[in-house]
């Protein structure tokens, strides 16, 4: 895993590990609105991020413990939603069905925390774990209240067929309206670029409700790589995206699993 700084300034959160869960929450409310019952009550939404693969098993730092996903999860932290990491099995291609396994234990466990409301519960796939969102959208649980992905991985390559739960595009049909957002870098590898275009296509064939983030001159990875204005605006943007579809009284998705 590559230990290139995360491209927006903030400051690590401090953070708890449950069991394969790294956990990262708010700051406590100050202030008068603090000492309201609901303040002191009120759970905290979560965005649980699926780091890309295959990665090798012996891989340092681990995805969670990587600039990258400290910085991610600490900037959803300070805007005020529980940042969740966690390391999975996607070691090789064939290795798919047990990283799926892993990020379906985590976000079950995302959901139990002390502190989480299990009803407003964000997504979030990175570059190969693209593959790994197909299920999450067909159908999607009614607590999910959006996915996001960023420069992620959509088809396999043109020589391997997958099941459908590992076809994102084929998964579009059955999405509704659950808010999804794609981080779409100009400079990406054609290879995935051809799958990219293919799930923009097959988002309005089904009328998906489809937001997308354009880096034109950023390249795979460029949260780490490509330190400028225009990277460190896209997730900043990306992350307000998220927040908002995470609001209180938002709608869930439809009625699936």
């Amino acid at each position: 895993m590559s230990t290139h700084r995360f491209v927006v300034p903030v400051d690590p959160t401090d953070h708890e590990r449950h069991g394969v869960l790294d956990v990262y929450r708010p700051a406590p409310e100050t202030g008068p609105e603090a000492e309201t019952e609901a303040a002191v009550r009120s759970a905290k939404p979560a965005v649980v991020f699926v780091h890309g693969g295959p990665l090798p098993a012996n891989a340092s730092p681990t995805p969670r413990d990587s600039p990258l996903f400290v910085g991610y999860c600490s900037l959803a932290a300070a805007s005020g939603a529980v940042g969740v990491m966690f390391d999975h099995r996607f070691h090789s291609i064939e290795q798919r069905a047990d990283a799926a396994d892993d990020v379906a234990e985590a976000v079950g466990a995302a959901r139990r925390l002390p502190g989480v409301d299990p009803d407003r519960v964000a997504l979030w796939f990175f570059s190969g774990a693209g593959l790994l969102a197909a299920e999450w959208l067909d159908p999607p649980p009614p607590w999910l209240r959006c996915i996001a992905a960023t420069y992620p991985v959509l088809a396999p390559g043109p020589d391997r067929e997958l099941e459908a739960r590992f076809r994102p595009i084929d998964a579009l049909s059955a999405t509704g309206g659950l808010p999804v957002l794609l981080t779409r870098v100009g400079r990406e590898r054609p290879e995935f670029a051809t799958g990219v275009e293919a799930f923009v296509a097959a988002a309005e064939e089904h009328d998906v409700a489809l937001d997308i983030i354009d880096v034109p001159e950023g390249r795979h990875g460029f949260d780490m790589l490509d330190h400028s204005d225009a990277s460190r605006s896209a997730v900043t943007e990306a992350m307000a995206w998220v927040i908002g579809k995470l609001a209180p009284g938002r709608t869930s998705a439809p009625e699936g699993r």
